[in-house]
């Protein structure tokens, strides 16, 4: 049913691609509270009649039923991570300075305009909206979809708008977060030598990983390069104790070569002996730059596609089988910083490349 509330933020679709951006970042949606942009995204697509629209939670999907050969999925995450009095946006020559400009709200624009505009694309596409990115994984909208409506992931090939300066960047690292827990003995700090200090055993562990030289993997012609890092050390239990336990946490980020299982394996060989607890895993995405659909891809837009090194949710779609690259406007270095800015000459390089490539134009 087509949202009608008249207190909703009216999204003009038919202006320029920046001014759309910026309607959209003035609408705050961080992660929890992305139901006002949600349903502004609905209503401003409802009764576009080459346009199926589904609302899950807080996701929006509209999608075209047009009979083609091949299906595209370009998805963007509506909410943001907290405000930091960088809201309303404002406008500093090309670049619009606020709160999601980057990640990644002009991401979203670009394929909002598009989908309300390209009623015969070449390929039938699946535009997708979704809530809770920038939070634990177990909310993400996207992994919601995939549990509840697999049907509407299905597709050939995969657009993520994430921030990639409007080059293309294929696959994403995998990562893992694992604490390393070292065990003592406890004892007066005044007679240590009936104890075993654990925090004095993490020097080995952290000399395991100063002496790291990360790997630099090719996979599908594109080169990732791995990081071993500790992120986080703990112990210590008072002035005058001698501590039995200490943790050093470490992340590592790893070619989509391995699985989720050999990066776990590779991290018990680098710390043959020790006690590791996995805290946080995730597989990365092959960037399936081969696909017929991704060759056609990077002719429309132009360039020379490179590795993405964080994770993203291209992982998602490449667990359904599907391949996927990153591609939109902002410096992802501008992420979720106070001072977030997007050039807007971006946004609009953005819209003409999916343009081409979803028009054959």
């Amino acid at each position: 049913m087509p949202v009608t509330d008249p207190t909703l933020p009216v999204l003009d679709l038919a202006g320029s691609v920046v001014d759309l951006t910026r309607q959209l970042c003035d609408i705050e949606s961080v992660s929890g509270n992305e139901r006002g942009i949600a349903d502004a995204i609905e209503a401003s697509l409802a009764g576009l009649a080459h346009l199926e629209l589904i609302r899950d939670g807080d996701a929006v999907v509209a999608r075209t039923s047009l009979g083609r050969e091949r299906r595209v999925l370009i998805a963007g995450h509506i909410d943001t991570v907290p405000v930091n009095a960088n809201l309303p946006v404002r406008v500093d020559g090309d670049f619009l300075v606020g709160r999601g400009t980057v990640d990644m709200k002009a991401g979203v624009a670009v394929a909002l305009k598009l989908a309300a505009e390209l009623t015969e694309p070449s390929v039938d596409i699946t535009w997708i909206w979704y809530d809770h990115e920038e939070v634990a994984s177990h909310l993400n909208g996207l992994g919601r979809l995939a549990a509840n409506r697999p049907d509407l992931l299905a597709g050939d090939f995969a657009v993520l708008g994430e921030p990639t300066s409007a080059t293309v960047e294929g696959g994403c690292n995998g990562t893992a977060r694992v604490d390393i827990r070292l065990h003592g003995v406890r004892a007066h700090s005044a007679r240590s030598w009936v104890g075993h200090n654990a925090i004095h055993d993490a020097a080995p562990v952290l000399a395991i990983l100063a002496a790291h030289v990360p790997a630099e993997i090719e996979v599908d012609g594109l080169v990732y390069r791995e990081g071993l890092n500790a992120v986080g050390i703990s112990g210590g239990v008072a002035g005058n104790v001698i501590p039995d336990e200490a943790v050093v946490s470490v992340n590592y980020r790893f070619a989509p070569s391995r699985s989720a299982d050999d990066a776990i394996a590779h991290l018990h060989e680098v710390f043959t002996g020790y006690d590791i607890e996995v805290t946080d895993l995730a597989a990365g995405a092959r960037p399936g730059l081969d696909a017929p659909l991704a060759q056609d891809f990077l002719a429309a837009v132009g360039g020379v596609a490179s590795p993405k090194y964080g994770w993203t949710d291209v992982a998602r779609f490449s667990a359904l089988g599907i391949p996927a690259v990153n591609y939109g406007p902002g410096d992802p270095l501008k992420a979720h910083a106070d001072d977030e800015r997007v050039d807007a000459r971006e946004i609009v390089e953005c819209e003409r490349g999916l343009r081409a490539w979803l028009t054959n134009g």
